[in-house]
């Protein structure tokens, strides 16, 4: 349940209550204990060299937060959540003079509207050092391993900022985070235009994969066991869907258009975003010889393959975790295909009633495809006075 943390009592100390009742406050919701938020009043966030302070418009939900909600995930409570952000820059610090220059020119002012790359890397692990940081060793991301964007204002460095185009709504914009994790496990597979690809999972990150891939002019069919996210899968531009029943996918009719798609050869590339060993499997074995599989989607169930399998098809099986920093190439995407894009916020919450946006994502018959969650909406104040 949701509580409020009342404001701490006043300091005795008169400078210090004055102090106090002139500084900004912002408010966050804290994941204290298993399935437990507290609204809390904090001081407001002031901008330090290389920073700016972002007053949130919207944060998408994930089955990451959800675990971390249930307190399921590789996460220490208490935190605040939110990966998926997007929003408003309403203070930069003054000595950061290369950033004033505004918008038109490169730099940033206030006003800005920006999507936040919720991750961190260590720059020097093997990862690192080949370009891979999507698997970095030390890695730490917003909302997952410290605290996040489920707060009203966050300062954010200014890095890990990128800049909505204008003709994209914001309330698309934090969901360029899981449009990149798609994207990085497209380019795992290094699809190319033309190629035959099955996507294994309707969810979030497969439907984006799907959008991704038809994008680069790929042939694109998707498998699910949900007709409704099928039906999503082909308003996002699948060209066609399989509907999967569990201990009989692929069915004879689905293998036999498959052959007929693929000249007998099975798909070039298989993504697969379910992370259920019987999906990946059935991948392995239905990708075409020196064919690609990526796994995106995670799991701890093991998977049990032939060593034959492997050498014999001479098949790539692939990982694929996060991006390269791809969360500009993401939101061009989303701009490029918001219309259709849009049908994946299925629920929309404002922040104050987060106890039904997570009751409502872990509830199996709601059939969520993506949850917002809307911020109270304020203008940001041009010359913010904040030190």
């Amino acid at each position: 349940m949701t509580s409020t943390t009342p404001a701490p009592a006043a300091s005795t100390d008169p400078a210090a209550s004055t102090a106090a009742s002139a500084a900004s406050m912002a408010t966050a919701a804290v994941t204290t204990s298993r399935r437990t938020i507290e609204y809390r009043s904090i001081a407001a966030p002031v901008p330090a060299p290389g920073t700016a302070v972002i007053r949130m418009a919207s944060v998408t939900l994930c089955g990451t937060d959800a675990h971390i909600w249930d307190d399921d995930y590789a996460t220490e409570l208490p935190i605040i959540q939110g990966h998926e952000a997007a929003g408003t820059i309403v203070a930069l610090d003054p000595s950061d003079t290369d950033v004033h220059a505004g918008s038109g020119t490169g730099g940033w002012a206030v006003g800005d509207r920006v999507a936040i790359s919720p991750m961190f890397y260590c720059g020097q692990c093997h990862a690192c050092s080949i370009g891979r940081v999507n698997a970095c060793r030390h890695m730490s991301v917003y909302g997952c391993y410290e605290d996040g964007s489920l707060v009203t204002e966050q300062a954010v460095p200014l890095e890990k900022l990128y800049r909505v185009p204008d003709g994209l709504e914001l309330s698309l914009a934090p969901m360029s985070e899981p449009a990149s994790i798609a994207m990085q496990a497209v380019n795992r597979g290094r699809a190319q235009a033309g190629e035959k690809v099955l996507v294994s999972g309707a969810g979030p990150i497969g439907l984006l994969a799907t959008v991704y891939l038809k994008d680069l002019g790929c042939d694109v069919t998707v498998s699910d066991m949900n007709p409704a996210r099928l039906a999503l899968a082909t308003a996002l531009g699948a060209d066609r869907t399989f509907t999967v029943t569990p201990g009989d996918f692929p069915t004879a009719a689905q293998r036999t258009e498959l052959d007929q798609l693929t000249r007998g050869d099975g798909p070039s590339l298989v993504i697969d975003a379910t992370g259920a060993p019987a999906s990946v499997a059935t991948g392995v074995e239905l990708v075409a010889t020196a064919g690609r599989v990526v796994c995106v989607g995670i799991s701890d169930a093991e998977l049990r393959l032939t060593l034959r399998t492997l050498p014999v098809k001479e098949i790539d099986l692939l990982g694929s975790r996060n991006s390269q920093n791809l969360i500009g190439q993401a939101l061009e995407l989303l701009d490029r295909h918001q219309d259709s894009i849009g049908a994946l916020l299925t629920h929309r919450f404002v922040f104050e009633d987060l106890d039904a946006a997570f009751e409502t994502l872990v509830d199996p018959t709601a059939g969520v495809g993506k949850i917002a969650i809307d911020f109270p909406a304020e203008d940001p104040t041009e010359g913010d006075t904040r030190p």
